[in-house]
């Protein structure tokens, strides 16, 4: 037994002398074991559970969650790379047809002022031509330039009212303003954070969509520049699937039976003002560019013809091919310099949007009501889109039923931008 000694001293009343007591404590002397770092074991974590009142079934919840929650990080992670995926191509779809645009245009400036230059060179020599003839001039050389000129001008001619490049340079701008209005869609989802598979998706349907609205070249895949009808632009993707709708007078995610009706008049109107003036607007200007696109090389055709008759026995031999000439000069000024391929595509894609607003409603509509926008921010959506406030949209609905139970025409348009 070890003893440990203490001493206290205790004050005594009598003498008051401080008197030294001694105490002692013993304490059981432990045998030494012998300790080597090398054979030691660390207790164990199932030991170390037991010994503090843990057991591994308690513990097993909390470890099956952080697993659960470190998978449905790792797809989340993995939604927002392929979205950032998407984005950069996405991005690279904008430069390229911002790039191809210019280009376009540029085509449209250069053919139509060379164009010009060649078949007024053509008509001069052509006039020159018929004043030498008076005066017994040779006319070989001024018969075969004029004539190769109008040939060349009559080539040019056909391949330019064939791929209609101002045409081309609107399809480019559309493409390009329609590929930065996906890219901020898609900035804003990663910004929110809530994105799921479905949204990926949407994202891959709507690139493969514009690119098929879109094409980037021009053999094999290039938009019919003159249909047999006026059609619009589509350049959303189309649904698969709709769910059956869940009828309630009650609001349920700011839906209402009242706002689905104000949704469906709106869009009566759009069908009835909106897209039939602009098919109507379309296919006027559709003819009037394919008359004009027949016309042209025609008129340099017969240039090109009658300048090889040019003779000294008639002076009215050069009338014919000088007069062509300018003709067809006019009519090409008129068609590319006026851009009226550009004009057929802006109605095609006014007319296209409007389609496409006509069908998100009605495919919103059909949709379960828990799965639809929220009811109040696709109104404010639908009255920007068009141009309008709220009650300026409830106007016009309210306006459309007054009218088809009276039996009239409403007399504005849907929209007030264009």
């Amino acid at each position: 037994m070890a003893s440990l000694c203490t001493a206290s001293f205790i004050p005594s009343s009598s003498s008051k002398r401080v008197v030294p007591v001694n105490a002692s404590i013993n304490v059981p002397k432990f045998p030494l074991i012998p300790f080597s770092l090398s054979n030691s074991k660390v207790p164990s974590r199932k030991l170390f559970e037991e010994l503090n009142g843990f057991s591994h079934s308690n513990i097993l919840p909390s470890q099956n969650n952080t697993n659960l929650n470190n998978v449905s990080h790792s797809h989340d992670d993995l939604i927002r790379s392929e979205l950032y995926v998407i984005l950069e191509v996405v991005a690279d779809r904008v430069e390229m047809h911002h790039n191809i645009g210019e280009q376009r245009d540029n085509w449209n400036t250069l053919l139509l002022n060379s164009i010009n230059m060649i078949t007024l060179a053509a008509s001069t020599m052509a006039g020159v031509a018929g004043v030498a003839a008076a005066s017994g001039a040779p006319l070989l050389a001024f018969k075969l330039s004029s004539g190769l000129l109008f040939s060349a001008a009559t080539g040019m001619l056909v391949i330019m009212n064939k791929i209609q490049p101002s045409q081309l340079a609107e399809e480019q701008r559309n493409a390009t303003r329609l590929f930065r209005q996906l890219q901020n869609e898609i900035e804003t989802k990663i910004a929110i954070g809530k994105v799921n598979d479905e949204d990926v998706k949407n994202a891959m349907a709507k690139v493969l969509a514009l690119d098929k609205a879109y094409p980037l070249p021009l053999l094999g895949t290039m938009i019919e520049k003159f249909p047999k009808k006026f059609e619009h632009a589509t350049w959303w993707p189309s649904s698969s699937s709709h769910t059956t709708s869940l009828k309630s007078k009650e609001s349920k995610n700011g839906w209402s039976e009242g706002l689905e009706m104000e949704l469906k008049e709106v869009m009566e109107v759009v069908q009835k003002k909106d897209i039939e003036d602009y098919d109507r607007l379309g296919n006027l200007v559709l003819k009037i560019n394919k008359t004009l696109a027949i016309a042209g090389p025609l008129l340099t055709g017969v240039a090109a013809v009658g300048s090889v008759f040019i003779s000294t026995e008639s002076s009215w031999s050069a009338v014919v091919p000088a007069v062509a000439g300018a003709m067809s000069t006019a009519i090409n000024g008129f068609e590319h310099g006026g851009q009226l391929g550009m004009v057929a595509e802006m109605y095609r894609n006014c007319a296209g949007f409007f389609q496409m607003l006509e069908e998100s409603v009605e495919e919103t509509i059909e949709e379960d009501v828990e799965r639809r926008e929220n009811g109040e921010l696709f109104e404010m959506k639908l009255a920007l889109k068009l141009g309008r406030s709220l009650s300026q949209l409830r106007d016009l609905a309210k306006k459309s039923a007054y009218s088809r139970i009276e039996g009239a025409d409403v007399d504005e348009f849907a929209s007030k931008l264009f």
